[in-house]
Order: C-alpha cells, then structure tokens, then sequence
C-alpha cells in the first residue's frame, strides 16, 4: 500500500489516473463511500488488482478501510490518497505502521518544469508549483483567494473541526508573507488575533497538511548558536508571491522564492525530517543543514552566483568543521571554489541529488 499525500491540486488524482490498469475510485462520491461501508465485500468483488483510493480521508473511518485492505487482501496493491499525513485526524484511529509507505507529493520541481513545457523558471516562482497555476497563460490572483477557501473548507474544517475561520485564514497569510524566516509564535498569535497554545495548535495542523514545513536549528549545543526557534516555510511560492503583492519578481525577490524551491527539492528526495537549518546570534545563517554521520552537509541557495558571501559557512565550520559546504543556483555546471581554507562545491538543482547521493 501507498500513501500519497500533498496539498489540494498538487496532482494526487491526475497521478492516480495515470496508473495502467488500476480502478480509480473517488472517495468524495456517496456511492464509493457506501460501497465501502463494508470494505470486505468491495474488496472481494473489485476486478483489478490495482486501486486507488481517492480522497480516501472523506471517509468515515478511513484507517479501518486501509487496515483491511493490507492485512486481508495481501495480493492487492492500492494507492490511497489524501491531503494530510496519516494519522492527521481523529479519523485515523490507525497509523497503519509496517502497512504503507508514505511518498508526499510536492509543488512541481525546477528539474520538472521541461516536462510542463515551462521554459522560464521565473514563471515557476511567480505562478507556484500547482499545475493549474503553473500552466496558466497569465496569473490570477483569484486562483489563490479560492484555493485558500477550499483548503479550509475540505481540508481543516471538516478533518480537523477548526472553527476559526477568519483568525486561521489571517494566520496563514502571515506566514505566506514571512516564509523563509523565523517562526515568532507570540507576533503570529497576536496579528491573527489567536492564544499562543492556538497558534501551537494551527501550526501542527498546517504541518500535517503539508501547508507548512517547520525547520529546527541545527546545533551542538554552543553558546552563540539558536537551539530552538523554528524557520517556517510556506509550500508553495505562488502563494508567497501572491500573498505579498508581487506581479513581477526583482532579484532579490527571485532569491527568497527560490530558496522554496530547492527546499522542496530536498523534501521530494530525502527523508524531510533530517532536514535542519544553522543560525547564530549574530545572524550568521546556513539555509539548510543535513547532518551525516561524520559531520553535515552544508547548503545555500542562490539565485545569483557572484552574490554568494561564504560568511555563513565559515561560521557555521568553525563549530562543526566535518562535511561538505554546497551552494545551489538555477543553472551552470559543477565545480568547486576556494574561499580561503574553505571548499564549497557550486552545482545547478539540476545536480544536486546525485551530489548529495555520492
């Protein structure tokens, strides 16, 4: 069993429908929710040996569905998808452990968008990685007001029964407009007019469905390093260009989305929980950190390689000197640079898996 989760229109169905010889089933329909009402009989009597299980969280007990699936039927392969991680909801009674694998389907890649017939990486930043927009001849705003509609609608309100609609939906502007920083808990609680155990509480829902991704300091414990504020990240950068008014995209502007981007490169082929940013109180900071087992790989994302400063790397060595220091850009080739006694190897995204695989 698969379990495929991402955001609303990230391409869960489409890829589901893709799958050759597989019975699609929308779980958002009353008919497939009343045929598995009893899940023994519908899997006894489907005809293929492939099933996706669409939108499978709109069932009443969806966990109980799945369980049977894997422990009864051994031979049946079935991709079930949803919006959030398993056991997000008090619907999942079950995590379904040692029964699925878990794939989180992310944003379009930069290394994809040839695929889409996207030629400009501009465009990526500024529609967003979600096929819809991404496709689009021209961007429109309303594309994003609605989706923000029905992610509350679907995916919060009725699998996580939050009743705060205006105060959720402010919070979730405020961190689409401070993505890419530091998660201050009581500033966010006091903008969306919420308690800081409420915002605690939003934050781990937004996580669970993959809205944000929360990033803890990577550290040892020294001194001058941050030990506990989170970086948060929005998922997607149509929504951060969106939410802060920007129709067209400066350099610097290109620079913070494109940090997202290679964020959600990393996400799409590492285990995302490894993933770690380095801080210091004089501000030094690294944008993404992969602890090793002898030491960490360093990386910075820029969008334009002379901007590079090596500040942070440097600090950052100074206190964990074992691992490699990497700066992603859009494009080039890879090869290495000296800064001093310091080695950094500059790769396009393009590149950046089979370096950090090697």
């Amino acid at each position: 069993m698969a379990w495929l989760s991402g955001v609303r229109r990230v391409g869960k169905t489409t890829l589901g429908r893709e799958i050759a010889g597989a019975e699609v089933y929308n779980c958002d329909l009353p008919s497939v929710a009343a045929r598995l009402a009893d899940p023994e009989h519908f899997f006894a009597t489907v005809g293929a040996r492939v099933l996706v299980l669409d939108e499978v969280h709109q069932l009443e007990d969806p966990s109980r569905v799945l369980k049977i699936a894997a422990d009864e039927f051994p031979t049946l392969r079935v991709l079930a998808t949803g919006s959030s991680t398993l056991a997000a909801t008090v619907k999942f009674r079950d995590s379904l452990a040692g029964r699925k694998r878990a794939v989180h389907l992310v944003p379009v890649l930069a290394t994809e968008l040839d695929a889409f017939g996207v030629r400009d990486l501009r465009i990526r930043l500024l529609h967003g990685g979600l096929p819809g927009a991404l496709l689009a001849e021209t961007r429109d705003p309303e594309f994003y007001a609605e989706w923000l509609d029905s992610f509350f609608a679907r995916d919060i309100q009725e699998l996580f029964r939050v009743e705060k609609r205006a105060a959720f939906l402010r919070l979730i502007e405020l961190l689409l407009r401070q993505s890419g920083g530091l998660a201050e808990v009581t500033a966010l609680g006091r903008g969306a007019g919420l308690s800081r155990p409420t915002v605690m509480n939003y934050l781990e829902i937004l996580q669970l469905t993959h809205a944000v991704t929360l990033l803890r300091p990577f550290h040892g414990g020294g001194r001058q390093e941050l030990l506990h504020q989170p970086k948060i990240y929005a998922f997607d950068t149509g929504f951060v260009a969106h939410a802060r008014g920007w129709d067209e995209l400066r350099d610097e502007d290109c620079g913070v989305l494109w940090e997202h981007v290679v964020l959600e490169h990393l996400q799409a082929t590492l285990d995302a929980t490894k993933l770690h940013y380095w801080r210091d109180k004089s501000q030094r900071e690294v944008d993404f950190v992969i602890p090793r087992r002898s030491g960490c790989d360093a990386i910075e994302c820029k969008w334009r390689q002379g901007g590079f400063d090596p500040g942070g790397f440097m600090a950052m060595r100074a206190l964990h000197p074992r691992g490699r220091n990497i700066v992603v850009v859009p494009h080039g080739r890879v090869h290495d640079r000296r800064f001093g006694e310091l080695e950094v190897t500059i790769t396009p995204i393009a590149g950046l898996t089979a370096l950090l695989q090697a």
